[in-house]
């Protein structure tokens, strides 16, 4: 038994190579923001034990989101809330989205900062039709107010790329944050 297999298995979130279809998906459904099917065709795909290391499932489950149609992965981007947006302050974001974002300071946003987020999310769902992603985690709100405004200057195709791949890199970290549970 490999290492990730046995740490998989010795937490309490199922080892992907061993889960039925409803058990992956109760495990595993929600990494990718309010989209079940990633996970699904994933298994379908097949998972075996490399699967039970969250890089290998993580590369697994984004591939099949960069592979999806392009308005596919436009619904999985517009999927996510606005950073420090409305959902943040009406208490609406998930569990993870909640954690990642206080753990990037998003919940301690001055009244300025929080102004500066909102004209940024604005500005961005206007030029793209989606709203602003990243891969939180070891960064903070200086940070991603930096990103916000340089990838302003994107193409809408440059953009849904980079959306893509941020959305690959947060669900490798809750695959992560799952696995050291």
């Amino acid at each position: 038994m490999t290492n990730a297999h046995q740490e998989a298995t010795d937490s309490l979130t199922p080892a992907p190579s061993q889960c039925s279809l409803d058990a992956f998906l109760a495990a595993y459904g929600d990494v990718f923001e309010h989209s079940p099917w990633i996970a699904e065709q994933a298994w379908h795909q097949g998972l075996d034990i490399p699967h039970d290391d969250p890089a290998v499932l993580a590369q697994t489950m984004s591939d099949v989101l960069r592979a999806a149609p392009r308005e596919r992965q436009i619904e999985v981007i517009r999927a996510h809330p606005d950073l420090a947006g409305k959902a943040a302050l009406a208490d609406e974001l998930t569990d993870a989205s909640k954690s990642e974002q206080a753990g990037a300071g998003l919940d301690q946003c001055s009244i300025e900062e929080l102004a500066r987020f909102e004209s940024l999310n604005g500005a961005y769902l206007e030029k793209f039709g989606f709203p602003f992603v990243i891969a939180v985690k070891g960064l903070d709100r200086h940070d991603i107010l930096a990103a916000f405004e340089t990838r302003l200057n994107n193409t809408p195709d440059e953009e849904r790329e980079t959306a893509i791949e941020q959305i690959a890199c947060i669900a490798r970290f809750r695959l992560i944050a799952k696995s050291e549970a």
